[in-house]
This record gives C-alpha cells, sequence and structure tokens, in this order.
C-alpha cells in the first residue's frame, strides 16, 4: 500500500466524518484545526521545528507515517496537558480535542489501516462539571423583545423576528442561520442540529406573527441567497458573527449586561422558561432542543430554585411547629436515650 503523508491521511478523515458519519461543516472545521494544532505540537516535541519557528506558522507538510506510528499514549496525555497549562485550554475544549484525537486514530488503525494500534483508545477525557445555566428572568426577556421593537432600523422587524424564535424555540445560533424559506410550512419548523440531526419545532403564535411580519418585508429581489430566511443589508444568508454582534447590542441596549448574555444565553432562556412556567416534561424539552442525551437536558431541572423553595414552603406539614421546648435537655449519651425506652 502507498505510504499516505499525515496531511492527505487527515483530509481522507474529514472527508469520511463529513460524507459518512454526516458531521456539520462547522464540526469539520474545528476537528482540522484541532488535529492540525495536535501535529505541530508532536513536531515541536519532537525537536523537529526551528527554534525560533513561530508555532502557528509550523509546517505538517513533512509529517511522515513513521512519526505518526512513533506516537505513543504518553505523547497524547503530554499534548493534554501542554493544552491545559500552555493554552490556558477549559476542560470542554479539551474534550472536544480529545474527541477528535480518538475519532482520527481510530480511522487510521480501522478504515486507513495506517497504523496497528490505535493508541488513542484509552485516552480519558478530562471532568466536566456541569454548571448552572446562566439565563435571563422572564422579564428581563420581555424588556429585550420591547427593546428590539422599538427600534428604527429598517431591519427591526427582522431582529425582533430572530429574538423571538431564540427565545421561544431555543434555537441554536448555526440552526437560526441556516434556515431556508422551505424548512417553514405553516406552524412548523425543520432544522438542522448537531451531527446533521433534523429536528421538527412546532411555532408558537408569537413565532407565527414575527414571521409573518418580517416575511412581508423581506427584500425578495437582487438576493445572492435567495433561499435563506434571514437576510443581511448585503443580500447574503445572515452569518452568525452578525448576528452574535445585533444580540450583544440589543442586550446593552435593554440595560442588560453583554459580557453575561449571548447568543447560547438565550437558548439557556427558552428551554428554562418552558421548563418553568410550561411545566414542559423533560422528555419533550429533549426533542425540542435536540439533545441526543437527556442528561444533558436535565441540568434545566435544577435551575428553578425560586420555584423549589415554594414548593417545600406549600407542604401542608410545614406549618406544624413542635411542642417540646428547644431548649429541653437532651439525654447525656446514646447509652441513656436507649435506658429511657425500657
Amino acid at each position: 500500500m502507498a505510504e499516505v503523508e499525515l496531511y492527505d491521511a487527515l483530509e481522507r478523515f474529514l472527508g469520511y466524518f463529513q460524507a459518512i458519519k454526516a458531521r456539520s461543516p462547522l464540526t469539520i472545521r474545528e476537528y482540522r484545526y484541532d488535529l492540525i494544532l495536535f501535529s505541530r505540537y508532536i513536531l515541536l516535541r519532537r525537536g523537529l521545528v526551528k527554534p525560533d519557528q513561530a508555532f502557528n506558522e509550523i509546517s505538517i507538510a513533512n509529517f511522515d507515517n513513521d512519526l505518526l506510528r512513533s506516537i505513543k499514549l504518553v505523547d497524547l496525555y503530554a499534548y493534554i496537558t501542554w493544552l491545559s497549562q500552555e493554552r490556558r485550554c477549559a476542560p470542554a475544549t479539551r474534550a472536544r480535542k480529545i474527541a477528535a484525537l480518538r475519532a482520527f486514530f481510530s480511522y487510521l488503525k480501522n478504515k486507513a489501516f495506517i497504523l496497528d494500534e490505535n493508541v488513542a483508545a484509552e485516552l480519558e477525557s478530562p471532568k466536566i462539571l456541569k454548571k448552572l445555566p446562566r439565563y435571563l428572568s422572564l422579564d428581563e426577556s420581555q424588556k429585550l423583545l420591547e427593546t428590539v421593537e422599538a427600534g428604527a432600523s429598517e431591519l427591526t422587524v427582522r431582529d425582533y423576528c430572530i429574538l423571538t424564535l431564540f427565545l421561544n424555540c431555543g434555537l441554536r445560533l448555526a440552526e437560526l442561520c441556516g434556515i431556508n424559506l422551505t424548512n417553514i410550512r405553516g406552524d412548523i419548523l425543520t432544522v438542522i442540529g448537531k451531527g446533521g440531526r433534523e429536528r421538527t419545532i412546532y411555532l408558537n403564535g408569537a413565532c407565527m406573527a414575527a414571521l409573518d411580519a418580517y416575511l412581508e418585508q423581506r427584500p425578495k429581489t437582487g438576493l445572492k441567497d435567495p433561499e435563506a430566511l434571514f437576510i443581511s443589508r448585503l443580500g447574503r444568508r445572515i452569518s452568525p458573527k452578525t448576528v452574535q454582534y445585533l444580540i450583544k447590542k440589543y442586550i446593552r441596549s435593554a440595560g442588560l449586561d453583554p459580557a453575561r448574555y449571548s447568543v447560547h444565553k438565550l437558548r439557556h432562556t427558552a428551554a428554562t422558561l418552558m421548563y418553568k412556567y410550561g411545566k414542559v416534561d423533560i422528555r419533550a424539552l429533549q426533542v425540542i432542543l435536540g439533545h441526543v442525551s437527556v442528561s444533558t437536558t436535565e441540568i434545566y431541572t435544577h435551575v428553578d430554585n425560586e420555584s423549589l423553595h415554594h414548593a417545600v414552603e406549600q407542604n401542608p406539614l410545614s406549618a406544624i411547629r413542635p411542642r417540646q421546648s428547644a431548649t429541653s435537655p437532651l439525654p447525656d449519651s446514646d447509652q441513656d436515650e436507649e435506658e429511657s425506652y425500657e
């Protein structure tokens, strides 16, 4: 079998991952970045780069199969340590990079037959502590929508529709930007989520009203991406960067802290409000959000501390107080207490 250099193997792997595993373009970009980063680290670790060579300029063109086969599990753990200490990567970021390594080395052994051993098979992921999601309260959400609606821009109706979909449907940023006109059929919205998985979301009255208002004003001619639902000033599909910018702008205008709230926090907000006020079943919420595992969704069951406190206070036994004085003497010992029952 002809020798395949690392770069060619990497591109074939990414092609396989996109075509066969149906990974999203975003995942493919992230994996390419992660694996090139790892390759540069190995070259640096082996002393195969010039001392004054800038890390981001290290070429992987000469990374051959002999070097690839020399990689051991200890090299992988050294890389993860480097990511943590030198690159300051958070546990979630390191976990993604580990997932890329596992997938790549599995491909090299089982699909490309370049390696005889998958050295990443035993590579462990860092423990990721689940943090309670940060979200807007109901009042803050209403204030944000009112702030957008009060705008005087010709794009106000579009922006209001975007915020409404985020806050009512719990969409991811890429999902919203990827919506086409053909994805909407009456009150049914179809989106492509993580891993290329398609899911159906039912639109409520607020979403339908916002969509109707936007579609009346949406440009019809001179568009470079006529199939896209949300159009930029240049007639193209609205970009994630543009959406992030406008969300930050409106959050600031609403008197909220843009450092605390982002586009993804709107997804958390939608999920929390549905669970808190809509009494949505956790399994239904899982489907709406497009989570593969219900354990990911369960984090929203822990955020409603106010309701938990209220529920405990509503216990019919909560009003009962002990008749015995709190200052009554207690038995001197366990032995004394046991003897009192004889």
